[in-house]
């Protein structure tokens, strides 16, 4: 696959407050990239803890939520993707041993973070894409059905195990899931706690694409930056009016989403990009949308 070269600004450390990190040498566990040049718009969050395979636990979710809550106001966010820097893992799920010390109550309190904390990445304004590399298990799948879209090595491995731990899906699988692919498939997935590769993921339709693995682990990185790619030249108010419109509209019957549709439309009508799309369609040149 052609690897578009582009402007690679550094990692930036985010440090949720109050709390101490487990990761390699006490570095944040939650990192953040925002790319220049080409790929100017498409930031990178980056899940790093290498020790715990990704798990989610407490200093995670704590810095992942702080890190949405501070690219959620910037504008020139036009599309985020979210990938690992452990290898051959996108995200464990729950940190069970972290979980074990936890009271029933505690228990129940950081389940009910842990919603939120998916619930944040699935209202994030901006189209959201996982790059699956590895391991997607339990709260990590659940993870990847809270964004927009998801790409996956074929070689990755994912399901909502819950059920072959003695749980159930408490993060937005049970919701996620089925309207993802239909009621009776997503049971038989959370009843029998099936694991899928890549490709078979692919092949029902709950990842958009999969892509063989390369040596350096991240094939699934590549082909999601390439679709974060496709997306950056479209006018991003109307592809995040676009997103509310189908998030909106799929929770409601079709007279209800067509007002919904309608009501985004209207948004979009006194906005400069519109003007400059015709402008540029009537002088036969591309578009330079700028957000406004």
């Amino acid at each position: 696959m052609l690897r578009v070269l582009c402007l690679l600004r550094p990692w930036r450390p985010l440090r949720a407050r109050g709390c101490a990190s487990d990761s390699a040498a006490g570095s944040s566990e939650i990192q953040v990239r925002t790319l220049a040049g080409p790929d100017q718009g498409i930031t990178e969050i980056l899940m790093n803890r290498p020790r715990a395979r990704n798990a989610l636990g407490n200093v995670f979710v704590s810095e992942l939520l702080e890190t949405l809550a501070q690219l959620r106001e910037d504008r020139q966010v036009r599309v985020l993707l979210f990938r690992s820097g452990v290898k051959g893992v996108f995200c464990a799920g729950a940190d069970l041993k972290e979980r074990e010390q936890m009271s029933e109550a505690e228990v129940g309190v950081f389940v009910q973070r842990l919603r939120g904390l998916m619930n944040d990445i699935a209202a994030f304004p901006a189209p959201t894409i996982a790059a699956m590399d590895g391991f997607a298990l339990g709260g990590g799948l659940e993870l990847a059905l809270a964004c927009d879209l998801r790409v996956a090595a074929s070689s990755a491995i994912m399901g909502l195990i819950e059920t072959t731990r003695g749980l159930l899906p408490g993060a937005g699988g049970t919701q996620r899931l089925p309207r993802c692919l239909g009621v009776a498939l997503a049971k038989e997935l959370i009843f029998t706690g099936r694991r899928l590769s890549g490709t078979e993921a692919h092949a029902l339709g709950l990842v958009n694409h999969a892509v063989a693995q390369n040596e350096e682990g991240d094939a699934a990185y590549h082909r999601a930056r390439a679709l974060a790619q496709e997306i950056l030249p479209q006018a991003p108010i109307a592809v995040r009016l676009g997103k509310v419109a189908i998030d909106r509209g799929m929770e409601v019957d079709i007279a209800s989403g067509m007002a919904i549709e309608g009501m985004c439309y209207a948004q979009n009508i006194p906005t400069r990009d519109r003007l400059e799309g015709m402008a540029a369609f009537r002088e036969k040149r591309p578009p330079t949308f700028v957000g406004e």
